[in-house]
């Protein structure tokens, strides 16, 4: 933003003359001038970083018959203002509707006409994708202004009829046809289905991985992304989640994960590469941080977590106990089905209240033991990083994923690190501002910084 947005800007808000708004503006720059001194700059928290810089060299046009002049040697005041603060003084996103309103002769008009078709070319110009095991996430737009949606990532397959074919058609939900012997309905639409024929969704992906045992995986889970993202005309970047290996073990199927999904993104027409998914919370999340901490995704599958300094991966990891242990283990205590557990976990479970009945008494269990794992295994995995680098100051920890949604997953997780220290200093534990999308978003974030 140069002198001149200022003063635009200033006497906008203030509903004053741009030579009122002026003489204000010089004003404050010289106050801030002074307080400068030697720091040559000051951080204000929300805005950005106030910089004193040299005046560029250079010549002042000519003017007047009289040669051109070097310009004045000083000092001049400049903001390089952080995302949030120029969204704000934007506030209104982009809407490509109006691009097509705008006519006529007016030079001002094709300016304004042009300057919104390159923010429209730039709102395009990249997408995230968080594959999780029970969802996927697809967000796009800019760093401020981010758009997502979802898909339920599990199908059913139901008996062939024309009936039924007729029925789905006519209610407009997608499906597939197997050999003519079976429709396979996949995405959000499946769930509805399972609950009609009181049977379980199929998942294409078990624990964070596409799943082997499931002949149909690989071509479901490309029906479903393709739901979700249209298929680029301009080689979009496009920066898709993948897990971190499991303690212990090299992660060999994690390579055939990420091969998979890359040439099924590639022939879409993205330019697409994997990013590891705790890492892509620590983008979402640490901006102000300039993106250092632990970021850990608890999805269906498994808890990602990554340690990041300056956006470089340190350590990451992951653990097998997450939403989808959480289910099957107390189906198995109660006698009850892993669909009828998930319900009841996603109906508002609160975790710091006593639990009314048997589900709710095993759900508390089974968390304890998925909270208790995740930190140890932190621990555990903090001391056995070697070359660790040096932070000098704490570090946050933020938490995402649906399966840390449940009320008190928070405090349990805080008591947990506290109980018996930590080897890393922390300046807080949060939960991400969007726990289902914080990964989404992540990787989103990526792919424009790689633009």
């Amino acid at each position: 933003m140069n002198k001149t947005d200022l003063i635009k800007e200033a006497a906008r808000r203030a509903g004053v003359t741009r030579r009122v708004a002026a003489r204000g503006v010089e004003a404050t720059l010289e106050v801030i001038k002074r307080e400068l001194g030697d720091d040559h700059s000051i951080h204000i928290r929300g805005l950005g970083r106030l910089q004193l810089k040299p005046k560029r060299g250079g010549l002042l046009p000519a003017s007047g018959g009289a040669p051109p002049r070097p310009v004045p040697v000083g000092k001049a005041v400049k903001l390089k203002a952080t995302r949030k603060a120029v969204a704000s003084l934007n506030p209104e996103p982009l809407k490509l509707d109006k691009l097509d309103n705008i006519f006529g002769g007016d030079m001002n008009k094709h300016k304004e006409q042009e300057e919104s078709n390159e923010a429209a070319q730039a709102e395009g110009s990249a997408l995230g994708l968080d594959v999780g095991t029970s969802r996927l996430v697809l967000a796009s737009g800019t760093a401020e202004h981010v758009k997502t949606s979802a898909e339920l990532n599990a199908f059913i397959t139901v008996p062939f009829s024309k009936f039924t074919e007729n029925i789905l058609k006519q209610n407009k939900v997608t499906y597939q046809i197997n050999g003519g012997g079976s429709l396979q309905v996949y995405g959000t639409e499946a769930a509805k289905f399972a609950n009609v024929f009181n049977a379980e969704v199929r998942r294409p992906m078990m624990a964070g991985t596409l799943n082997p045992s499931e002949e149909y995986s690989l071509p479901v889970i490309q029906a479903i992304i393709q739901q979700l993202v249209k298929r680029s005309k301009k080689s979009e970047n496009l920066r898709f989640s993948v897990p971190g290996a499991l303690r212990g073990q090299t992660g060999a199927d994690l390579v055939y994960h990420e091969a998979m999904l890359k040439n099924l993104l590639d022939a879409m027409g993205y330019k697409a590469k994997g990013i590891n998914e705790g890492l892509a919370v620590v983008f979402a999340e640490m901006e102000r941080d300039n993106f250092s901490g632990i970021g850990i995704s608890c999805g269906g599958g498994m808890c990602n977590v990554a340690l990041a300094f300056m956006s470089l991966p340190v350590m990451t990891f992951s653990i097998p106990k997450a939403g989808d242990y959480l289910d099957n283990s107390v189906a198995m205590v109660t006698n009850e089905s892993a669909t009828r557990i998930r319900v009841i976990k996603e109906d508002g479970l609160d975790l710091t209240k006593q639990p009314q009945n048997k589900y709710e008494s095993a759900l508390q269990v089974y968390y304890d033991d998925v909270i208790v794992s995740l930190v140890e295994s932190l621990r555990s995995s903090l001391a056995e990083t070697h070359n660790l680098p040096r932070i000098d100051n704490p570090i946050p920890i933020v938490l995402s994923g649906g399966t840390a949604r449940p009320r008190g997953f928070l405090d349990k997780f805080r008591q947990a690190i506290e109980r018996d220290g930590f080897p890393l200093a922390i300046s807080e534990i949060r939960m991400a501002d969007d726990p289902l999308t914080a990964t989404a978003r992540g990787c989103l974030i990526a792919a424009l910084y790689d633009a």
